[in-house]
């Protein structure tokens, strides 16, 4: 017997010392910087605002991503960390194939471009001359209205094309000057390319017959947004202005649009990153054959790493010798912003063209445009805070409820009520505005109401996630990473798996009312004017 417990005492002296010479690592939590310093953050969430709102809580400098993988229909999570942490981990390309930086609302960014063209459809373009010729007009419109100087080394050319699509991204480097945010881009983009834009409408007008006994087509030529001395540099319709015809291209159904996509330039909006690929696709973002750009050497930063880090359109370094610039419909804006402000609200109306931050919305106006043989467009929207109003000017499709028929030569608006969840329609006809028309109030279908969309997401629980797709994407993390939202241990599968997507717009949260399809006056309270004038400026 006591043989036996000096054995057990001699085993445990022994494995004690073994310990003494190799301890126990502590748990791992990773570090780029010095040990003193706070360790990195990396958290994952389903839901956008939830992101931008543990952002805001932060003391340390991190920024919101969009990851995205192969199961789920593209959904996506949404990843909190620094520029330093996510390239640690994303410069083998192992994990992190599908990755989108989220260019924040209201946030400083570059100057930044989506362009593409079908292929088949535009047999005689030349891609990479349109794109040549695309920066040496926005350098001249950046000298002339801003004089700023700029030339094509200073922009980061990125080139993601195929076969069947030419595809690039183009990232201005000025220096130090950056826009107020990526909705200034986009009224600045459209600005200078409004030769183009008119060439489209000019080429549908003529497409549109005498009359029509049904329903009929229309394109309002967009109005000139600059002040008569930068119409005088840039070029009116009536003048001899810039030829853009090269901007114009066909898509795979043979209609005309522009080469620049101009749905890019909303709120919040998700950008691939350099060296991502899109979901289902093998073909990432990689340094263009043409681009002339080269960023400055660094002996602490690798050059790939110079390459990422230009890429992001919100990596803006603010310095006392930063210019911001500007670009609006000023206004159109004080008027809305006296009309908000008095009553009690200091929110501006949100503007753009084509794709709203809505997109189910967005589909369903473009079903009810699109009826007999005709397919109306989306020519611009207008977004009230206060009132939770969407507004739709409509092209191609003239029907209007008033007369029941299509409108000769004016145009229809569909207003989409988020909070009463109703929609309904008005026009510019003089008459109809004259008998303060408004069509009877139709119920948004079930799929596009606030209830059912936060509905959706939030019985969508983590749980349920791992259980549809019993792994997650492996990505080197801390053990902690749970705290995002995620259980650690899923993270040590090796596939793909489906990553749960939200909504992503906090205004849909806010606005959810119980009040469906109530018919309220109250939606009437902003002046026709207004939401006129807000439609047909640009």
């Amino acid at each position: 017997m006591m043989r036996k417990w000096e054995a057990t005492l001699r085993q445990i002296e022994e494995r004690a010392s073994h310990y003494e010479r190799k301890p126990l690592s502590s748990r791992y939590r990773p570090r780029l910087s010095k040990p003193e310093e706070p360790s990195s953050i990396w958290k994952l969430f389903y839901r956008q605002n939830q992101a931008f709102n543990f952002v805001k809580s932060c003391k340390e400098t991190v920024h919101v991503f969009a990851l995205e993988c192969k199961a789920g229909n593209g959904r996506r999570v949404y990843l909190v960390t620094s520029y330093a942490q996510l390239w640690f981990y994303y410069k083998s390309r192992k994990t992190l194939l599908h990755c989108y930086e989220v260019i924040p609302e209201n946030a400083v960014c570059k100057l930044y471009f989506d362009l593409e063209f079908n292929k088949q459809a535009n047999p005689g373009a030349d891609g990479k001359r349109m794109v040549a010729l695309l920066i040496e007009h926005v350098c001249k419109a950046l000298e002339e209205l801003y004089s700023v100087h700029c030339s094509a080394q200073e922009v980061f050319n990125l080139d993601s094309s195929t076969e069947e699509k030419f595809s690039r991204h183009l990232i201005f480097q000025l220096q130090d000057v950056a826009f107020r945010d990526n909705i200034h881009v986009g009224n600045f983009v459209r600005k200078i390319l409004q030769p183009a834009l008119h060439l489209l409408a000019k080429e549908d007008e003529n497409k549109i017959p005498e009359a029509m006994s049904h329903e009929a087509s229309c394109f309002i030529p967009l109005k000139q947004q600059e002040s008569s001395e930068a119409q005088k540099k840039l070029g009116s319709p009536e003048q001899c202005g810039p030829d853009l015809s090269f901007l114009v291209v066909r898509n795979s159904t043979g209609e005309k649009h522009l080469f620049v996509d101009l749905g890019v330039y909303t709120k919040n909006r998700n950008f691939r990153l350099y060296q991502s690929s899109k979901i289902g696709k093998r073909v990432a973002l990689e340094v263009a054959e043409d681009n002339r750009f080269i960023p400055k050497q660094s002996k602490d930063i690798s050059e790939e790493n110079q390459y990422f880090l230009s890429s992001l359109v919100s990596n803006v370094r603010f310095s006392n010798t930063l210019r911001i610039l500007t670009c609006d419909t000023s206004q159109t804006k004080r008027k809305h912003a006296d009309y908000f402000n008095s009553t009690g609200t200091s929110v501006e109306p949100l503007e753009g063209f084509q794709c709203s931050p809505y997109p189910e919305v967005d589909q369903f106006v473009l079903s009810l445009v699109s009826r007999r043989g005709i397919k109306g467009g989306i020519r611009r929207w207008n977004y009230f805070f206060p009132e939770e109003l969407l507004v739709y000017d409509i092209c191609k499709y003239r029907w209007c409820e008033n007369i029941g028929r299509a409108h000769k030569s004016n145009n229809i608006m569909i207003l989409v009520d988020l909070k009463n969840e109703v929609w309904y329609q008005k026009c510019h006809d003089p008459v109809c505005k004259a008998q303060n028309f408004k069509s009877n109030c139709f119920p948004l279908p079930t799929e596009v109401s606030l209830l059912f969309l936060l509905k959706d997401e939030e019985e969508f629980t983590p749980g349920e996630a791992d259980e549809a797709s019993n792994s997650l994407t492996e990505i080197p993390r801390p053990s902690d990473l749970s705290a995002g939202g995620f259980p650690a241990a899923a993270w040590d599968d090796d596939d793909d798996a489906c990553f749960v997507e939200a909504t992503e717009d906090a205004e849909l949260a806010d606005a959810a009312d119980k009040s469906l399809l109530e018919d309220k006056s109250s939606v009437d309270d902003i002046p026709d004017e207004l939401i006129i004038e807000a439609l047909q400026s640009s």
